[in-house]
């Protein structure tokens, strides 16, 4: 199994392609040809850390909308 896990983590796209790809798939406009290309070059380790990454940033904009709406009503 660690040998699959090293030849997964060897794949062709860097983290920067990667956190394009997550971006494309969390706005949902990603066309299916493209998905599939992506799922079979993504290197899973990068498809974590990117999702990590996305989702903190997603909770610290909605924190920062709410305090902005909360600061503005007063």
């Amino acid at each position: 199994m660690s040998q699959d896990l090293k030849e997964l983590s060897q794949r062709k796209l860097n983290f920067f392609q990667t956190l394009k790809a997550i971006s494309w798939a969390m706005f949902g406009v990603r066309k299916g040809s493209g998905y599939q290309e992506d799922m079979a070059k993504l290197n899973p380790v990068h498809v974590v850390l990117a999702g990590l990454l996305a989702g903190i940033l997603f909770v610290v904009g909605l924190v920062m909308i709410v305090r902005w709406a909360v600061s503005s009503l007063s």
